[in-house]
């Protein structure tokens, strides 16, 4: 597998690629994570167009995608329950989502956004325990909770 940058020709599929995330959170006892609502379209096409959106390809097949950037995210600003391990630092990992066909594409993106720094924050939400077993295997640890940009609550991982 390789990770690249996401380009507008891969809008479709990626939209597509959220769309059966949504399904399977549903069906995996996580239907308020995104809801039917997120991400929208608005917003994986301003992750393109700033080059935070990245697909995984197993040939030329997408994968995975995510959003990756090495930012102080403002919605890690307060974390609660808990403290974050680093102060150094860091990148974000967003919107991770498996087309469903190459097994371990999630386990993928999130080794390789690791390699690129050494040090990332990720939040998911309490029901996700699919995320989160993925997370802990890939020995995230789990440091508190953190409010996202509409005010709810996310648990908040960290590995450095």
């Amino acid at each position: 597998m390789v990770i690249r940058k996401a380009t507008p020709a891969d809008l479709p599929a990626l939209m597509d690629i959220y769309a059966r995330a949504r399904r399977f959170m549903a069906e995996h006892g996580n239907p308020n994570q995104w809801k039917n609502v997120h991400p929208p379209v608005s917003e994986v096409e301003e992750g393109i167009a700033d080059g935070t959106q990245y697909v995984c390809c197993e040939g030329e097949a997408i994968a995975a995608t995510f959003f990756y950037d090495e930012f102080a995210d403002p919605t890690y600003a307060v974390i609660r329950n808990g403290a974050w391990l680093s102060e150094a630092p860091y990148g974000v990992v967003h919107r991770i989502a498996s087309a469903g066909t190459v097994k371990g594409a999630g386990r993928f993106c999130l080794q390789w956004a690791y390699e690129q720094c050494g040090h990332v924050r990720i939040d998911t939400h309490e029901d996700n325990y699919v995320m989160q077993n993925l997370l802990k295997s890939l020995g995230f640890a789990r440091t508190g909770i953190i409010a996202t940009h509409d005010g709810t609550d996310r648990i908040a991982f960290e590995k450095c």
